[in-house]
């Protein structure tokens, strides 16, 4: 090409990091310092393959049970949470561990026990098998909770059966859609309990919305996340829904068709709370060496949360 094609790219704000992923990445880089290679985790320690190759490449073993660490190993719990029964066993094995689970998953998990002592029968808005799901689930009895996937789920539950009910939901949902599912609940029982504050944490809130403010101004929304990320996912769908049918998850940047991008005038880009500043760089990078951008950038809110880093690493 010799000139370049003119297109506009906003840029909302916030996208990237949360301060949960932040917190969890330098737990595990602070253990690697600390006590050198190898680092055990079990599970990814946030969903995204970039930031999953880079610790592999320091020294960080992932692992998907306590039985695949070796004895006296060191192991770190992911952001996403574990059930109370994992850390029994580590502890049962006398293995040293470090939780990395996000504070506000920490939150519902303290929710969730608070319901089950009081008598409450717990509803959990999530999806089935992703590990916050899993871990959140594994704090109480699973006869004293209920998982809640969509309206179908809830069209089964018969109120008679159920005396005292509460709810919970998982951290990275779409807001809209788990709005409309607290709804459907709320409607079978008007009693029911709801959290406090919000389930669904800032970050996935604000990506969220920073996407719908431009989503109908774009021919097209690339999200950066993982595949198997939960918050990543939701992007793309409130993306579409929200008025851009071309929306495209990009776990790579080499995988992107920049062929197929010549036809989109105004292009979107964000990144979910699992990804690393360095892929939104790179992807910017390619982006003005092939055509001529124009950057408009767009402000919904200022994140400036941080997390503690677990005391054992902070001497």
């Amino acid at each position: 090409m010799n000139k370049k094609i003119e297109k506009i790219l906003y840029l909302p704000n916030p996208r990237g990091f949360c301060a949960g992923v932040e917190r969890a990445i330098n737990i595990v880089e602070l253990s690697l310092e600390k006590y050198g290679p190898p680092i055990y985790v079990r599970h990814e320690i946030v969903h995204n393959p970039w930031v999953v190759k880079d610790l592999e490449s320091k020294g960080v073993i992932f692992v998907d049970e306590l039985n695949d660490v070796p004895k006296d190993a060191r192991v770190i719990f992911s952001a996403h949470g574990v059930a109370s029964s994992v850390k029994d066993e580590a502890n049962d094995k006398k293995m040293p561990f470090i939780d990395a689970t996000c504070p506000l998953v920490l939150k519902v998990h303290i929710e969730a026990k608070k319901h089950y002592e009081s008598g409450a029968h717990i509803f959990l808005i999530g999806h089935k098998g992703h590990p916050e799901v899993d871990g959140t689930m594994g704090q109480i009895p699973y006869d004293s909770i209920t998982l809640v996937e969509n309206t179908n789920d809830i069209k089964k539950i018969k109120p008679e059966e159920f005396d005292k009910v509460a709810l919970i939901t998982q951290t990275t949902l779409s807001v809209d859609d788990t709005a409309r599912l607290i709804k459907n609940l709320k409607e079978k029982f008007p009693k029911l309990i709801e959290p406090p504050k919000e389930d669904i944490c800032y970050a996935t809130t604000n990506r969220q919305a920073a996407v719908k403010s431009i989503a109908k101004k774009c021919d097209a929304i690339y999200v950066i996340g993982g595949e198997n990320s939960s918050n990543s996912i939701r992007l793309v769908e409130v993306a579409s829904q929200s008025g851009c049918e071309n929306t495209f998850l990009i776990s790579e940047i080499k995988s992107i068709n920049w062929d197929q991008m010549e036809d989109f005038q105004s292009i979107g880009l964000t990144a979910s709370a699992s990804a690393p500043e360095i892929l939104i760089n790179e992807f910017l990078d390619l982006f003005k060496s092939k055509f001529k951008a124009t950057i408009k950038k767009n402000i919904i809110a200022d994140e400036n949360i941080s997390f503690k880093i677990p005391k054992e690493l902070r001497e």
